[in-house]
């Protein structure tokens, strides 16, 4: 009997982290999930070619809070640089289930060395996203690997926090 208690307990246990996760998603917001409280993020899409090829280039100003969401038809590596973007930001990238595996850090304005998407020593480099937002906010807001993005333009199948 104790056996089954323990066995109903987990499985309760199981079900209520996983609803925890699960989350009402918006195409506009991005939405990360940690063990603090989660925070939220106004995002433009950048979907197309062109639109990636563009991205925040030529912006004075990206207010605190809000950022442009790159997203890819399929998981691959990445690097971005920051040519002709006038503004420091900070880089985060996810991979396909919705996990952030690198934040870079108040990239500098104007600057062309490449951004890698992942270390040297990561054995998955693939990113399905980045998000740039302001330079800064990954702290202030408490962005760091290990976090979990809900969002609709990640596949729901197999998201780790999937959109309710």
């Amino acid at each position: 009997m104790k056996l089954r208690a323990a066995t109903v307990t987990l499985i309760l246990l199981i079900a209520n982290h996983s609803s925890a996760l699960a989350a009402e998603c918006h195409p506009d917001r991005a939405l990360f999930q940690g063990r603090g409280m989660p925070v939220e993020v106004s995002v433009e899409i950048a979907d197309t070619d062109e639109e990636r090829a563009r991205g925040l280039m030529f912006r004075r100003d990206l207010p605190s809070g809000q950022g442009m969401l790159f997203i890819y038809e399929s998981p691959q590596p990445v690097s971005f640089w920051m040519r002709n973007t006038l503004i420091p930001l900070d880089m985060i990238f996810i991979d396909a289930r919705g996990e952030v595996r690198h934040v870079h850090p108040m990239a500098r304005p104007l600057d062309e060395t490449s951004v890698p998407g992942a270390p040297l020593d990561d054995p998955a480099p693939e990113r399905l996203m980045v998000l740039e937002i302001r330079g800064g906010d990954a702290a202030r807001l408490g962005i760091h690997p290990g976090m979990v993005l809900s969002h609709p333009g990640l596949p729901q199948d197999g998201a780790l926090a999937p959109c309710d």
